[in-house]
């Protein structure tokens, strides 16, 4: 069942269970027949003043459908349109507890990006666009022929980000970290990635599937006095703070270790000038799957390869479809840059080391104080706590890390989501997050939303 709140401020449930057949053969897989082998709901959207769009889980079989509002305002009900459910194969993920992410855009005309898993496994994974009108109602992907674009992925978030003034200039900026080869080392690093919002495909070559996808490292890590840094390479969250240019929020992440012996977590910040320029850079070459990476040298085809197709950039590139096939070849064989994004201070802002949790998740407000305007982090950890924490960068780009308050939330539990919302009193506002609290000695879960004021 999926809770959804009545406009009368009441709320009703829809009973959406996964079939039968479909949790039976989930359960012969292995799978836990609580856990896994039910209709967990991962996409929930507005579409519209009526509908809403949404995906769950469907006992590994993932299934799409829209709720639509009926009735008037104080009255109304929601029920689910049979009629339009669907397969959510590259909408929604198989399994309810991998990382997953989905925003949708537009406001007449919407389509539905997902970083998801396409496969039962959970290996093939890729960053698609679903949905919008006729006949545009198909899909566009990454391409899963080459590991190199897109290697066991764990999506983090996606956002749409003006770059311009020019709206065909568009894009879907998107993090995630995934598995990396360089010769024959193996490592997990974290990444942003961004298409354009008109690629439409290629027309011989990559079609249905992205032309502009480019992606670039996101680096967080402690210069060390040796010279050797500590890295903190996998992503766990990542949240916009909006700024008066809507085309440039400061980018907050939370990052982890991939080490069995050093544990610790970090709190880097990036600037969208530093994410522009790590893509408007070198593009990294690679001779062969037992070469590693190194800087591409040779000549740069025109238009140059992510750039949105545009009437004012050249009239005589309408779409993506009007590339040229050399410009399409180069993104397919070149979608890394060369050029990592560091963090505005040069490293983190916060780190947790030698603790017994990791962070997880993570809202930023600003707050005005009486000695001035601070940037207040909310962070979540495995442990069930929330810290609250305030970072002072001073003269010499060095930090001063406060911790104002740590709240136990609970003793064992899974932390979902963060986000903030208003606060019932017009001065307040609050940082919401979302547990999964499992009791003990029981595999059901229960969840509960708690608040925490900023004050």
């Amino acid at each position: 069942k999926e809770p959804l709140k009545k406009p009368s401020g009441g709320s009703q449930a829809i009973y959406w269970p996964a079939p039968r057949d479909r949790v039976e053969m989930c359960k012969l897989a292995g799978k836990n027949a609580n856990l896994e082998c039910a209709n967990f709901v991962r996409v929930l959207h507005n579409y519209n003043r009526t509908h809403v769009y949404a995906c769950g889980t469907g006992a590994f079989h993932p299934t799409c459908a829209f709720i639509e509002l009926t009735g008037h305002r104080k009255d109304g009900a929601f029920q689910l349109l049979s009629t339009t459910v669907e397969s959510g194969r590259l909408k929604c993920p198989f399994d309810p507890l991998q990382p997953f992410t989905s925003v949708l855009t537009g406001k007449t005309n919407q389509y539905l990006y997902a970083g998801t898993s396409s496969d039962f496994l959970g290996k093939d994974t890729t960053f698609t666009r679903s949905l919008g009108p006729p006949p545009d109602q198909h899909y566009i992907r990454t391409d899963i022929s080459e590991d190199y674009w897109i290697n066991e992925a764990r999506f983090i978030s996606a956002h749409p980000i003006a770059d311009t003034y020019n709206p065909d200039d568009d894009k879907i900026y998107f993090f995630f970290r995934e598995v990396s080869w360089e010769g024959n080392d193996k490592s997990i690093v974290s990444r942003v990635a961004r298409v354009c919002k008109n690629d439409v495909g290629g027309l011989r070559s990559l079609t249905n599937k992205w032309t502009t996808f480019l992606k670039a490292r996101l680096v967080c890590s402690i210069p060390g006095p040796d010279g050797v840094d500590t890295h903190f390479d996998e992503l766990q969250d990542i949240f916009l703070l909006p700024t008066r240019d809507d085309k440039n929020p400061v980018v907050y992440a939370v990052f982890t270790t991939s080490s069995s012996i050093f544990r610790g977590s970090a709190v880097c910040v990036y600037s969208m000038a530093d994410i522009r320029a790590a893509f408007n850079g070198p593009y990294a070459h690679k001779e062969g799957p037992d070469h590693r990476w190194v800087e591409y040298e040779g000549r740069i085809p025109y238009p140059r390869p992510g750039t949105c197709p545009s009437k004012t950039y050249d009239a005589k590139i309408k779409t993506t479809k009007d590339f040229p096939d050399e410009v399409v070849s180069f993104i397919r064989f070149h979608p890394l840059m060369y050029r990592s994004v560091y963090p505005l201070t040069g490293r983190p802002v916060f780190t947790r080391v030698r603790v017994d949790y990791t962070l997880t998740q993570i809202v930023v407000d600003r707050v005005l104080a009486e000695d001035g305007q601070y940037e207040v982090m909310f962070l979540g950890t495995d442990a069930g706590s929330v810290l609250k924490v305030v970072s002072i960068t001073q003269e010499n780009w060095s930090t001063e890390e406060v911790v104002l308050e740590e709240l136990q939330v609970f003793q064992v539990f899974v932390l979902n989501t963060a986000t903030l919302t208003n606060s019932p009193h017009p001065q307040h506002k609050r940082t919401q997050f979302q547990y999964f609290r499992r009791f003990s000695g029981r595999e059901k879960y229960s969840s509960c939303l708690c608040y925490t004021e900023l004050l």
